[in-house]
């Protein structure tokens, strides 16, 4: 079963592709802020330590989203999906120590390449349709494509260095793309 990794801004799709993935594959798709949430609910050791983090609007430090990917990747010995993990260098670093330890690898890195002024109609859109509140406005969307570039960024070079990285069109229809990633995974390279 393949364990992947997805990268691309917020509204590149990589959500929409890890789910219909892991469910095509009866994986699981491991988001860090579904895991957050469920540990905040579930007021466990790490959700405690989260929590206040959370509620003030920062960043939960990686050591405690290190801790909830490690327990989610040591309940799975099939394939997995990381949505949204690892989002820089620091948490890269760490997942690399991570998964020798389990026994695990990384099979592909996803990059989902999606033009910023086709990202930010995609989140108004979807803030629209979705009520998502963490949408916000188009300068919001904008802000959060520049903390992308400065800290998610840097592990496409990171891991076109380690051979694993895939450059994905993710400007084209849903089920195009998922014909492509399942491709990618079964034969081991994209379709032309």
């Amino acid at each position: 079963m393949p364990r992947l990794i997805f990268l691309g801004p917020p509204g590149s799709g990589k959500g929409t592709q890890a789910n219909k993935l892991a469910e095509l594959w009866d994986i699981p798709k491991i988001s860090t802020g579904d895991l957050l949430r469920a540990e905040v609910k579930a007021a466990t050791p790490l959700g405690q330590q989260a929590k206040p983090y959370m509620d003030a609007g920062d960043l939960v430090p990686d050591e405690i989203l290190i801790g909830m990917v490690k327990g989610r990747l040591e309940d799975t010995s099939k394939g997995w999906i990381l949505d949204g993990f690892p989002r820089t260098l620091p948490q890269a670093q760490a997942l690399d120590e991570l998964l020798p330890q389990l026994e695990q690898h990384i099979e592909h890195v996803i990059n989902l390449e999606v033009p910023d002024d086709v990202i930010v109609s995609r989140l108004m859109e979807r803030k629209e349709q979705e009520g998502r509140s963490d949408d916000g406005s188009e300068e919001q969307i904008r802000h959060r494509l520049d903390v992308y570039r400065e800290l998610t960024a840097p592990l496409i070079p990171y891991y076109r260095s380690r051979q694993c990285l895939n450059q994905i069109d993710g400007d084209r229809p849903v089920d195009y793309i998922h014909q492509e990633l399942q491709a990618l995974v079964n034969n081991g390279s994209v379709s032309p």
